[in-house]
């Protein structure tokens, strides 16, 4: 399934990448709620909101699924709508920090969690759902086909995939980082001051269009404006 890990030079950033979203867990929701240091007025938390929200009907527009597989979690900011949607979800992450919070947040009985490093766990059954907010952009260049091999084992026969992502905008960010790099790799600031590398590759709807398209899959993928990437990517 591509490279994992161990098997790249990409190694010492993908664990630093973890140790961030561990050490992030508690100010995690700051970001989506455009709070702290993330906080650029009302008429930007508007804007963001607005457009949170057509992402969030789009998904919940999918109407019921039996099981679902949620890749990188989170605090569950999005776990609770498709928890809402689908009888059964495995929530998978690395972060044992952003799984506890996922748990308190929604305490649902449906929703089972794993903790893994995305890059070696392997799916044990299918799912007529895969979806991943705010994940892909994190993924390297170089796993990028590999992960979605991954994506490809999970998914039943006729299941299909919701992702959303973040569009590049400087404002997007804290208001205290630099904007961001299209290098693939910047550089983040913790509200204690830690600082850590990360994997960031923008998409937008055309660009990941064509990237998917070699490797046989067929999207139906937006932008919501100035801040989400968002839609349905299905095999074949």
């Amino acid at each position: 399934m591509g490279k994992m890990r161990g098997e790249s030079g990409d190694e010492a950033v993908l664990d630093e990448q973890i140790a961030y979203y561990r050490a992030r867990a508690g100010e995690y929701d700051e970001w989506f709620e455009r709070c702290g240091r993330y906080d650029r007025g009302v008429a930007h938390r508007e804007a963001w909101r607005k457009e949170a929200a057509v992402v969030e009907s789009a998904l919940k527009a999918l109407g019921r699924h039996e099981r679902c597989l949620e890749l990188a979690c989170g605090t569950g900011l999005w776990t609770r709508h498709l928890a809402e949607l689908c009888d059964e979800v495995t929530a998978v992450d690395a972060s044992p920090e952003v799984i506890e919070l996922n748990h308190s947040r929604l305490g649902d009985g449906r929703v089972n969690y794993v903790q893994a490093d995305l890059f070696g766990w392997k799916p044990e059954t299918v799912y007529d759902l895969v979806f991943f907010s705010f994940w892909l952009s994190h993924v390297p260049e170089e796993r990028f086909d590999g992960f979605w091999e991954t994506v490809d084992a999970a998914l039943a026969t006729g299941g299909r995939v919701f992702l959303v992502d973040s569009l590049y905008n400087p404002e997007s960010t804290a208001s205290d980082h630099a904007a961001p790099s299209r290098s693939g790799i910047v550089s983040r600031t913790l509200n204690d001051g830690q600082n850590f590398r990360i994997v960031k590759i923008f998409h937008t709807p055309e660009s990941l269009a064509a990237r998917l398209d070699p490797l046989g899959w067929r999207t139906k993928l937006c932008s919501s404006g100035s801040f989400f990437l968002y839609g349905e990517v299905f095999p074949g």
